[in-house]
């Protein structure tokens, strides 16, 4: 699955350039240049990570990753930005960020940041593998699995299952499901997740799985092992 990252960055060609270098690296990046641009974006859309810098117009980065972790927003954010002293790393950790990367920085470090927090996340796992219980995946074949037989999914039921696998443990609204995986440029609305699920626990049901993908009333759902 393409992981989306979000970058915030108020200087033109720094921003170009850290957009270019990920999407050399096949990552799905959007971009915003003030503080509150880059909030509104991150409270309405899924991504997978958040680049910020401290320094915005509109809102500053550490009022941004603020609100977004009082209003349960867990998305990692990695900081860039040019002051280094230890006060302000402090303070920018202090705030929510879960990392920090001092302008100027080498691209292969930033991209082993990315990486790691990534990582850290559950969005990516060492040597490429993602399971999580029983359920795993076989990226050559574009399939899941269940203790090593082939659910013989669809492209859209893999990538949903992936994203519960990545998100395992946490609620996840019909709207982010969405977003996430049909995107919102689709013509369809957010009940044909309803109908993918359903798809989903009716080809884990016969390995006794399908009570893993927990419906959270009202919100959404939620994948956790019985």
């Amino acid at each position: 699955m393409t992981m989306r990252v979000l970058v915030v960055e108020d200087d033109r060609a720094l921003r170009k350039a850290v957009v270019n270098i990920l999407q050399d690296e096949d990552y799905l990046t959007e971009e915003a240049e003030a503080g509150d641009e880059g909030l509104l974006l991150a409270e309405t859309h899924t991504y997978d990570l958040l680049v910020l810098d401290i320094m915005l117009p509109g809102m500053d980065g550490l009022s941004l990753i603020k609100r977004l972790r009082t209003k349960g927003v867990k998305t990692p954010a990695l900081f860039l930005t040019a002051k280094d002293s230890v006060d302000a790393r402090v303070r920018g950790l202090d705030a929510g960020a879960d990392d920090y990367l001092v302008k100027p920085f080498a691209v292969e470090e930033l991209l082993a940041r990315i990486r790691a927090l990534l990582r850290r996340d559950g969005k990516l796992a060492p040597e490429g593998e993602l399971s999580y219980g029983p359920i795993s995946f076989l990226p050559k074949e574009h399939d899941g699995c269940v203790q090593g037989t082939a659910l013989k999914l669809t492209s859209t039921e893999y990538e949903l299952l992936q994203y519960l696998v990545q998100n395992r443990e946490q609620i996840l609204s019909r709207s982010q499901i969405f977003d996430r995986i049909w995107g919102l440029d689709s013509e369809a609305n957010d009940s044909i997740v309803d109908l993918y699920i359903h798809y989903l626990r009716k080809k884990l049901t016969p390995f006794g799985c399908e009570q893993m993908i927990r419906t959270v009333r009202g919100i959404g759902y939620m994948l956790k092992e019985v």
